[in-house]
């Protein structure tokens, strides 16, 4: 049975602040260096420029709609520098790429989320792999 009420608004949408000066506003000097770097590979890999989506950058967008009717707009690849890490969205997660993710560095993983450190942890090569398979299973899905 189909619900009646009306769909919550996503938390996270896309805004008109500058992901460079997010990016700037970072204190620590490591942190927004890796984020600069991160930030220039993304877009490099996803031909798409950096938004700002509340507190993450986001690469490109696709539409989306669950089965429970739900649906909204997300970026396609991203980042967001935490307090703790960095965590890149990763979309379509991380079981499928269990060789490379191997082969990564010293990382953690949430469901779409990678955690990290800092980038002297991770292997950069490795992680642009990861986001070209995470942008083709995107253009699958979504078009």
């Amino acid at each position: 049975m189909a619900s009646t009420k009306s769909a919550k608004e996503n938390k996270t949408q896309k805004t008109r602040k500058s992901p460079h000066a997010l990016i700037q506003a970072i204190a620590k000097d490591q942190k927004r260096e890796d984020c600069q770097a991160i930030m220039a590979m993304l877009e490099d890999v996803s031909g798409w420029p950096p938004e700002t989506w509340g507190s993450m950058i986001g690469f490109g967008d696709y539409h989306y709609k669950y089965d429970s009717g739900r649906e909204g707009d997300y970026f396609r690849v991203g980042f967001a520098p935490r307090a703790q890490n960095i965590v890149i969205y990763i979309m379509p997660g991380f079981s499928q790429h269990e060789e490379l993710m191997g082969k990564l560095g010293k990382f953690k993983t949430g469901k779409s989320c990678l955690y990290i450190r800092q980038l002297e942890d991770i292997d950069m090569k490795i992680l642009r792999r990861l986001v070209k398979h995470s942008l083709t299973y995107m253009k699958k899905k979504y078009g």
